[in-house]
């Protein structure tokens, strides 16, 4: 009898010395995705507070945004960009973009539409200004008719509030006709983080043109990693003190059943 419970002592020591191994490489594993999430998260992002109201509805003034680090050379039609241009401001600004290199961007087409290279966009992201424009009982995309051919390497961006945006359309008269180098391009938005937390999504309107849109970011798999490596640190943290607890238990039912 008394070999017994040394092999059941020793059995015991031996799945608690596995746990402790275990609960060890769960926390260490842990900090190293919640710390490397951080700091992927830094490096390919930069927080930027919307400071006017050119892009309601889609971003509101004050709200806080991730914009992923590009290069001009990775922007697609339809991306929300920020962007800095001496002729335009002395701040970073926040557009969208409409038209790249080679593109004709025009409006208004049929119904009062943005169309790029002659296709009508479909455009559920602008407040529509609600104007008496012929043809257009719904609301027009433009209150400023323009048509624009874009230079290679420059951008034609407009804002979602096209009733209250200093974009593109405020420059045509000057070289470029509103257009921007994409040299000027130092991000792209990726999600809104506050006051409340979600994605951009990608305009569907623009998928079908050549080169189609861009691709999201990786904060998901950023966010995902922080959020994996926190449970693992909680729960290889908990394994001790939850063992004890147990531990205890045990022998206090053992204790009494002796007693019996």
């Amino acid at each position: 009898m008394g070999g017994t419970q040394a092999i059941r002592a020793g059995d015991g020591d031996g799945r608690g010395a596995l746990g402790s191994v275990l609960s060890g490489v769960a926390v260490a594993i842990g900090f190293v995705l919640f710390l490397g999430g951080f700091v992927w998260g830094a490096v390919v992002y930069q927080p930027y507070t919307v400071p006017t109201d050119s892009m309601v509805p889609t971003v509101k003034p004050g709200d806080r945004v991730l914009a992923q680090r590009i290069t001009g050379g990775e922007v697609r039609r339809g991306d929300v960009v920020i962007f800095k241009d001496e002729q335009w401001s002395d701040s970073p600004m926040v557009k969208r973009v409409v038209g790249i290199g080679g593109d004709t961007v025009k409006c208004c087409g049929d119904g009062g539409r943005l169309t790029v290279n002659g296709k009508e966009l479909d455009e559920p992201y602008i407040e529509v200004e609600q104007l008496d424009v012929v043809g257009a009982p719904g609301g027009s995309a433009s209150r400023t008719p323009f048509e624009v051919t874009v230079p290679e390497g420059n951008l034609f961006l407009l804002g979602d509030r096209r009733g209250a945006s200093l974009d593109s359309r405020a420059h045509l008269q000057e070289a470029g006709q509103g257009t921007v180098a994409r040299s000027a391009v130092t991000g792209r938005v990726d999600a809104l983080a506050w006051p409340d937390a979600s994605m951009l999504e990608r305009p569907k309107a623009y998928a079908a043109l050549p080169g189609g849109t861009s691709a999201p970011g990786p904060l998901r798999l950023q966010v995902a990693a922080v959020v994996a490596g926190a449970a693992l640190v909680v729960l290889g943290a908990a394994y001790g003190p939850v063992v004890r607890v147990l531990g205890r238990g045990r022998g206090r039912r053992q204790g009494r059943a002796d007693a019996r």
